[in-house]
């Protein structure tokens, strides 16, 4: 790809985000730390729901290469190519509306990268006063999205790879849930003069990373039923193709290093591979469920304690997901993955990490000036 469509798409992503940053000063007529953070939070959630938008609508090779469409910035100035492989296979991977759907994707990565490139800026300029945890997160999450970066790009060179696939969401996740961290940090620093100790008898921290770590193993067996296109593998519920427990091949299917449906012999991936996939992740999120809901009640407890913090919010708020992602977790199978409710379930599970890295970091609770 050349310089110039090079430069293009830097031009492109920094005027996605300087947007934004324009937003964010009509509405609030000043910028800080703390919202320039919550913006670039709310950004990345946008992002991971975008991008999961991009895989279920099959438009994560609109454009063959990377990080432009046909070495170019944009699908206009690549239309030639594309209308040509649209005419070879009106159905295939690369059609007009998938090369949009898949650059914008990748616009709205740079807008994202362009944030935290101001956040670390202004924290490496402020680090006197905001302190050095604050500036090594930052630096921290610009290496992150880098990474994620060079995931994305092994996206699409690896036509979809399961595991690459798979990873790039996870990436996408602990980006969320880092600089949901950073948001905690600048929290405190903008209303340090307002906050005082929390003092609760319940072991909340040590019950909310435990579900944390079941809630991480179930999200990449779901990110592993996307990627493999496994969601149908048992269509019918609760039962799985007639049976509690139906014919299914696990070494097959959780074999990581394969080709999008290939076995590790290059052979077609088995349906009992798929169906293990599938029924694997049924039953972990029995397991997860209750443990949210276990979490959300102790919270609730630990409301009635302190009823001035934001524990009843957040019990509220995961008991209010966890339900989100039953019903959407159901709906993909008997309502034969409808978009929306894929949607859904993507951006549910995109909102507990968030809540979860709220939950854990809670110190402090704030009071009255």
């Amino acid at each position: 790809m050349s310089l110039i469509a090079w430069i293009q798409l830097l031009l492109i992503g920094a005027a996605i985000g300087a947007v934004l940053l324009l937003i964010m000063w009509w509405k609030f007529k000043k910028f800080t730390f703390h919202r320039l953070v919550l913006l670039t939070v709310f950004f990345t959630f946008d992002l991971i729901l975008f991008g999961a938008f991009t895989r279920l609508s099959d438009s994560g090779l609109g454009c063959p290469d990377w990080p432009g469409c046909y070495g170019v910035s944009n699908p206009m100035a690549a239309l030639a190519q594309i209308r040509e492989a649209e005419s070879l296979m009106p159905t295939g991977p690369v059609t007009l509306s998938k090369a949009w759907i898949e650059m914008l994707h990748r616009y709205f990565a740079m807008g994202v990268g362009f944030l935290i490139i101001i956040i670390v800026a202004w924290s490496w300029m402020k680090k006197q006063v905001m302190g050095a945890k604050i500036t090594s997160t930052s630096i921290g999450i610009l290496i992150l999205v880098c990474v994620q970066g060079g995931f994305g790009a092994w996206t699409v060179t690896l036509n979809l790879q399961p595991v690459i696939v798979t990873i790039h969401l996870m990436l996408a996740l602990t980006l969320l849930s880092a600089l949901t961290y950073l948001s905690s940090l600048s929290a405190r620093l903008e209303n340090h003069s307002y906050l005082r100790p929390i003092k609760t008898a319940v072991p909340f921290k040590k019950i909310a990373w435990i579900v944390l770590a079941i809630l991480t193993l179930q999200i990449f067996l779901g990110g592993w039923v996307s990627t493999n296109y496994a969601v149908l593998a048992c269509d019918d519920f609760p039962l799985c193709h007639g049976a509690w427990y139906p014919a299914m091949n696990f070494s097959e299917g959780f074999t990581l290093w394969r080709e999008l449906g290939k076995a590790a012999d290059g052979d077609h991936l088995s349906i009992e591979a798929l169906r293990a996939i599938h029924w694997t992740h049924r039953v972990g999120a029995i397991f997860a469920v209750a443990a949210v809901f276990y979490l959300a009640f102790k919270l609730w407890l630990i409301s009635k304690e302190n009823p001035t913090t934001a524990f009843k919010f957040w019990a509220i708020a995961l008991f209010g997901l966890g339900l989100l992602q039953t019903i959407t977790g159901m709906s993909n199978i008997i309502l034969d993955w409808p978009l929306f409710a894929a949607l859904l379930h993507t951006g549910g599970a995109a909102a507990m990490v968030f809540v979860m890295i709220r939950v854990v970091n809670i110190d402090h609770e704030r009071v009255s000036s």
